[in-house]
């Protein structure tokens, strides 16, 4: 069973030459990260290289004219996206219409029926996408022969693999929880995106990780705005066999106003850390009050289990 994606997949990069692709691209290959390609039509032929990044030598990675072209000569099963709000949605539909697997949308600020439009087409031809506006998804080695894949921006070498899955709303709060449980190890960490709509849901990623088998807890961080926690809940209560631990981002946010994320806000009284709190813990889902105490509840947790 493949969690996500299978170590060393074959990955390209949309919007590769671009500065933040640019960056991006040479950490992830210095991750591990197998990068076969970049993708610009302006820039197709050139190769560029990047120093020092793949097991300390120079990397060279071509960049074609099309997901198409760069998915045929190099058999590339994901994207990462590092394009402009205002050309995401083409970039993610090329990349769907290339029959790319899994895409991973950096991208933040794009805007709400664009993503609709992709997350619906994406939903209809058995894509996953992570994101947008999200820290990307990084899945740890399963082997000493393998590499892990880190798609996006969450930094490498935090943590090794463990049996913790995590999933969160907040890319911010993804590296802290990481760090807090940075001895314990992780199967995989993805960020969800705090966008209104978004390939991933909390339920989704739950449903990934209740069905690996090498995930044996999960941390869940969400935040206020919407129902994805209270999604999230009412399926782990009738299907999930494996323990969630929770924290919530915003217990002191005013009503009406946006906290960051384009989905982070309370309106009409609803989707506050309080509500989201006491629907986990209606069934059985523990929630810290910080960060830390989430951790320390974790540790908690998986003492029980042994």
């Amino acid at each position: 069973m493949v969690l996500f994606i299978e170590d060393d997949a074959p990955v390209i990069v949309q919007g590769m030459t671009g500065h933040q692709g640019m960056t991006h691209t040479a950490r992830m290959l210095k991750a591990g990260t197998n990068i076969v390609g970049g993708v610009n039509a302006r820039k197709a032929g050139l190769d560029v290289t990047f120093p020092a990044a793949r097991n300390g030598e120079d990397a060279t990675v071509h960049v074609y004219g099309s997901c198409a072209e760069a998915r045929e000569a190099t058999g590339a099963e994901a994207s990462v996206v590092f394009v402009p709000p205002r050309f995401a949605r083409d970039a993610v539909v090329e990349a769907v219409e290339a029959g790319i697997k899994l895409i991973v949308v950096i991208t933040e600020g794009i805007p709400v029926a664009d993503s609709a439009y992709f997350v619906e087409l994406a939903l209809r031809k058995g894509v996953r996408i992570v994101g947008p506006n999200c820290p990307g998804l990084m899945t740890l080695a399963s082997s000493e022969e393998t590499h892990g894949v880190n798609l996006g921006i969450i930094p490498d070498g935090i943590v090794g693999r463990g049996p913790l899955g995590l999933v969160s709303k907040s890319g911010t709060l993804t590296y802290q929880l990481m760090g807090e449980l940075s001895d314990i190890g992780f199967t995989a960490c993805l960020g969800a995106g705090g966008d209104p709509i978004v390939g991933t849901t909390l339920l989704e990623a739950l449903q990934a990780f209740e069905a690996d088998p090498n995930t044996k807890a999960v941390m869940m961080i969400g935040e206020i705005g919407g129902s994805a926690e209270q999604d999230a809940a009412q399926w782990a209560a009738e299907h999930m066999t494996k323990p969630v631990v929770a924290y919530i981002a915003g217990f002191t946010a005013p009503e009406g106003k946006q906290m960051g994320h384009a989905g982070a806000i309370v309106s009409g009284g609803k989707g506050t850390a309080k509500d989201k709190k006491e629907a986990l813990e209606a069934v059985g889902i523990r929630v810290g009050r910080t960060p830390g105490q989430a951790a320390d509840i974790m540790r908690e947790v998986l003492a029980g289990l042994q």
